[in-house]
Order: structure tokens, then C-alpha cells, then sequence
């Protein structure tokens, strides 16, 4: 999970229905990650998939 400023209180709610198996906080971007900071989100993307190797 990617969370971005303003998605508050997103964690306790994801681990509480989900296995949650990657979790990143990033300093910007916003609601529209991929239009506002597309080489955080494609880093995060890439680090996630590179786990699974």
C-alpha cells in the first residue's frame, strides 16, 4: 500500500480487513499519484514486484 499526504488513518484500517504485505509513506503527491508524482508511485510499484521474485 502507497499512501500519500492526506489519506489519513489508512493503516489501521487496511491491516484490520487485509494481510498487508508492503507499505510505503511518501512526503508528496496527493490524491492522483500517478499524475502528480508518477517516479514515486513507479519506484513503490517496482520495489513491491521486486519482493516477489
Amino acid at each position: 500500500m502507497a499512501v500519500f499526504p492526506g489519506d489519513f488513518g489508512v493503516r489501521a484500517i487496511a491491516e484490520r480487513d487485509n494481510n498487508v504485505v508492503h507499505w510505503s509513506e511518501f512526503e508528496r503527491g496527493g490524491h492522483f499519484p500517478a499524475m502528480e508524482v508518477p517516479d514515486l508511485l513507479v519506484g513503490d510499484v517496482r520495489a513491491f514486484f521486486r519482493g516477489l521474485r
